[in-house]
């Protein structure tokens, strides 16, 4: 970890180990296009249960089904997600019948998960909700069925094949020549919370470009410096988070658009402390890229300090 000498920001520590983009499964596509290979990988999965808002679990994490557990449930479908390395095959199923009782079923930033479970849910999840969205043909209206192993959508009158969509989004992290990092709030977002500023990719734009404009549009800054940090999954409902540091040339010009941005806030690392002591200050949930950016920052100069401990502020 690289250390300020004082003359500037501190370097973080790059890249990021992002929460979402933990995974332990190999997806192990060339097991698509055979439906022998994926009814014989069915039989021995590990099984996850979706029902369109959450996950199946138990005190150790996703609750895996077998096979036999699922031969009478006919209403739901089923994508494979891959292989871990023993080789053990995972699928999801996904319906909106409950399995078991309600309490046993978490949101994916309810659930306590290791890698292999991150990486499956996730996966999971951002399937399960394209397909959702998609009962029909984009080109025709016609009814569209699960293909491939869940990872496509055909139409069953043009036959043309739909795949899942993602949808980029830059986030970044602002900084001034002093170190301090600048936060916006919401509206809509509870009260005191604060987080990094983001936006989606417009068509035609490259990331770096987002991060410009979406920095111009919501703080009213220019920056420079724009350095890569990481990136994750974000399935709520499709999004690819792109994270991005960089460092604002006119920090005095900084003002909340008024419409997006509603506040704006310079912390540096001891105000941060005394604003979540105070709770003045919320941040955003651990499970965020913003969450791990912003400690990465804290952590940035090597100095020993209390951790950022802050309430989930989901919305």
């Amino acid at each position: 970890m690289s250390i300020s000498d004082g003359s500037g920001p501190a370097a973080l520590s790059l890249p990021l180990s992002l929460p979402l983009a933990r995974s332990a499964v190999d997806r192990a596509a060339h097991h698509r296009t055979s439906q022998g290979d994926l009814a014989e990988l069915w039989v021995k999965a590990k099984i996850a249960h979706f029902n369109g808002e959450k996950f199946l679990t138990s005190s150790t994490g996703l609750r895996f089904l077998s096979h036999d557990e699922l031969l009478n449930q006919e209403n739901g479908e089923r994508y494979f997600l891959g292989l871990d390395k023993s080789g053990t095959p995972y699928f999801l199923f996904h319906s909106p019948d409950l399995l078991d009782q309600d309490e046993s079923y978490k949101l994916l930033r309810e659930a306590n998960l290791d890698d292999l479970q991150i990486g499956i849910a996730v996966h999971g999840q951002s399937l399960a909700l394209w397909h959702k969205r998609h009962p029909r043909c984009a080109s025709c209206g016609a009814e569209t069925t699960p293909t491939l192993g869940g990872s496509v959508r055909k139409c069953s009158s043009c036959e043309v094949e739909h795949y899942p969509r993602t949808d980029p989004a830059i986030i970044v992290l602002l900084r001034d020549s002093q170190d301090r990092i600048l936060l916006g709030r919401q509206q809509v977002w509870p009260e005191h919370r604060f987080s990094t500023f983001a936006g989606f990719v417009e068509p035609g734009e490259s990331f770096e470009a987002a991060v410009i404009r979406e920095v111009a549009e919501e703080a009213h800054v220019k920056v420079r410096n724009i350095e890569y940090v990481g990136s994750q999954p974000w399935p709520f409902p499709a999004s690819l988070m792109i994270a991005f540091a960089a460092i604002i040339e006119d920090p005095e010009n900084a003002k909340p658009d008024g419409e997006e941005i509603v506040d704006i806030k310079w912390l540096d690392r001891d105000s941060i402390l005394e604003g979540l002591k105070s709770e003045t200050l919320l941040l955003p949930p651990p499970l965020s890229v913003a969450r791990a950016m912003i400690e990465a920052w804290y952590a940035a100069d090597g100095r020993e300090r209390p951790r950022l401990d802050s309430p989930e502020t989901w919305r």
